[in-house]
């Protein structure tokens, strides 16, 4: 009894007079650890005959408690002189600005996106959006594409496990399902449900087995549809015309139209944009064929096929119209100033800073469609 008595006064003493929270906690090691003095005298108790347990093991458990709750205590006063000599020792500047807020940003595929619709609107088209998981009749047959079309090959297409699926339309047969390639589906999807006259674009993610510093296998395409009466390739022209010199800010734009093939389309032209150098960036503006300048092939249009029209339940012989595509994550990159189009998708903090647009700063013709805050 007078060694527990003594350990206890030692202990106690000890643990009221520890001067840091290092010194309280080899304290709680030296006593209650696992090779602790107190911690050792509570291994005898199974030694022990019953009489003497009965005797001992209070008083040992006694000193246990104590223990633990001097040594509770006493860190429960370290810690609140610690932070009263703190908040003595700080002080803050209140004229002092406050730190800036982490905030996110708009990544330039959305910014584009929404700068299309805002010059589109302008022009009188509609926003028309379908699903990313469509069948091959609405993604190939009924666009003219025939069933030996490159486009339709496993390497080109993310094609999911063979599934069949019934059709509405009668000239529609069981079909398989796909990651659409473009998104010309929405074209069929909205003239069957709406019929013509139409103008609409079609933004949205497409999907293509590709991939380099200018292919990924997701990337972002927008495409136009008109079909009215009377409408010729003159309609075709202006409309990307105007489009594009709101679009880059620049009056100068220069298009050249240069005959080529679409299954949608006929006639089909590919349309390059002039180009100037600019410390060595081709910047678009200007007649590609002046000195220092060139051709760059953007985007790929033509007059609606008449079977794409009879595959829309329209007769061509009243509407006609046309059509055109390209990819949205390269109108950002010429507009932008960006070289490599994976850094799209790799979510790198420093690059959406670098090029993000404030969640303000909406597009808008007057104050100019690409305008940075």
């Amino acid at each position: 009894m007078t060694d527990l008595d003594q350990l206890k006064t030692d202990a106690l003493t000890r643990i009221e007079n520890a001067p840091d929270a290092a010194a309280l906690e080899a304290l709680r090691i030296e006593f209650l650890g696992k090779q602790g003095s107190i911690s050792g005298l509570m291994k005898t108790l199974g030694g022990m005959s019953p009489e003497e347990r009965q005797v001992q093991g209070p008083l040992l458990n006694g000193l246990r408690t104590e223990t633990a709750d001097a040594i509770a205590a006493r860190k429960e006063v370290l810690e609140n002189t610690e932070l009263e000599a703190r908040l003595a020792g700080e002080s803050i500047d209140l004229t002092l600005p406050a730190p800036e807020a982490p905030k996110g940003s708009v990544h330039p595929v959305s910014q584009v996106m929404d700068e299309l619709a805002e010059i589109f609107a302008d022009l009188g088209f509609s926003v028309a959006t379908g699903p990313e998981v469509e069948d091959d009749w609405h993604n190939f047959t009924a666009l003219n594409m025939a069933e030996t079309h490159p486009a339709r090959a496993m390497h080109d297409t993310f094609y999911f496990p063979q599934k069949h699926v019934d059709h509405t339309f009668d000239n529609a047969p069981n079909t398989r399902m796909l990651l659409r390639t473009h998104t010309s589906p929405v074209q069929i999807r909205s003239l069957v449900e709406r019929g013509a006259p139409i103008r609409i674009i079609a933004p949205g993610r497409v999907y293509r087995s590709d991939s380099d510093a200018t292919h990924t296998p997701m990337f972002h395409q927008v495409e136009g549809l008109v079909i009215d009466k009377g409408i010729h390739l003159g309609h075709l022209k202006w409309t990307l015309e105007t489009f594009l010199k709101a679009f880059f800010e620049r009056d100068d734009i220069v298009l050249r139209l240069r005959p080529s093939y679409f299954p949608f389309t006929e006639p089909s032209v590919e349309v390059d944009v002039g180009w100037e150098d600019v410390n060595g960036r081709k910047v678009l503006g200007g007649d590609g064929d002046a000195p220092g300048h060139g051709w760059m092939e953007l985007l790929g249009s033509g007059m609606v096929n008449r079977r794409v029209i009879e595959f829309a339940g329209l007769d061509p012989d009243e509407w006609q119209g046309f059509a055109w595509g390209l990819g949205v994550d390269r109108l950002a990159m010429l507009k932008y100033g960006m070289d490599d189009l994976r850094a799209f998708f790799d979510g790198d903090q420093r690059w959406l800073d670098h090029y993000g647009f404030s969640a303000f700063d909406q597009p808008t013709l007057s104050a100019g469609v690409g305008a940075k805050a």
